[in-house]
C-alpha cells in the first residue's frame, strides 16, 4: 500500500474527509486527524464492511503554544459544534498541553511535545502512527512507518515513554474481538 492507496481508502469513509474538510477551514494551527479511524477504515474497506465500523471516535490533534484549559475547552466546544451533524464521537487535543494531564491520568511520564506529529510519534501501536489534513492542494499525509502493517492489518507496539504493556493489550484484545483478521504482535516481543 502507498500514500495514495492509503488516503483513497481513508476517504471511503465521509467522515474522514468531512472532518479533514473541516479543519481546514477552522485553520487550526498544525491540526490533524489521526490513529484509529484512518486504520480501521481501511481495515474495513480491505474486510469489505461498512466503511465506520467498529470506530470508537474521530482524534484531532492540533498544537497551540496556548496550554491553558480554557483555550483548548473554546476550540472542542468549536470543533464539535461544527462537526455535531456527524452523529459521531469527536476527541480534540491541543498536544502542547497533553505533557500537563497524561502522567496524572495513565501514572506515565510523557515529555512535551514541540508538534502535532511528536504526538502521533507517540501512540501506542505503529500501525496507528498516521494522520491527514487537507491543504489547498489535496492533502498532507504523515506515516513515519509506511503504511504496510496498515495493509497487512499488524499491530505491533511503539515503545516509548509512555508505552504501557496493558493499555497496549487492551487496545489489541478490543480490535482483535472486531477485526479478528489482525494479527497482534505481543508487546514482550516486539
Amino acid at each position: 500500500m502507498n500514500r495514495d492507496q492509503f488516503l483513497a481508502a481513508v476517504i471511503r469513509n465521509p467522515v474522514n474527509e468531512i472532518i479533514a474538510d473541516e479543519l481546514f477551514r477552522l485553520a487550526l494551527p498544525d491540526a490533524w486527524l489521526v490513529s484509529g479511524c484512518l486504520v480501521q477504515t481501511v481495515w474495513n474497506v480491505q474486510t469489505q464492511r461498512a466503511v465506520d465500523y467498529g470506530i470508537a471516535d474521530y482524534d484531532i490533534f492540533y498544537f497551540d503554544p496556548d496550554t491553558s484549559w480554557e483555550a483548548e475547552d473554546e476550540v472542542i466546544r468549536q470543533v464539535q459544534g461544527r462537526l455535531a451533524k456527524l452523529g459521531v464521537p469527536i476527541e480534540v487535543r491541543n498536544q502542547a498541553r497533553v505533557h500537563l494531564w497524561y502522567p496524572q491520568k495513565h501514572d506515565l511520564p510523557y515529555p512535551a511535545l514541540r508538534s502535532s506529529t511528536q504526538g502521533i510519534d507517540r501512540f501506542l501501536t505503529t500501525n496507528t502512527q498516521v494522520g491527514i489534513r487537507r491543504t489547498q492542494d489535496g492533502f498532507d499525509v504523515y506515516a513515519p512507518h509506511g503504511f504496510d502493517d496498515i495493509a497487512a492489518m499488524i499491530v505491533r507496539p511503539n515503545p516509548g515513554p509512555n508505552f504501557s504493556a496493558a493499555n497496549y493489550a487492551a487496545k489489541a484484545k478490543r480490535w482483535k474481538s472486531l477485526w479478528p483478521e489482525i494479527t497482534v504482535v505481543e508487546a514482550n516481543t516486539a
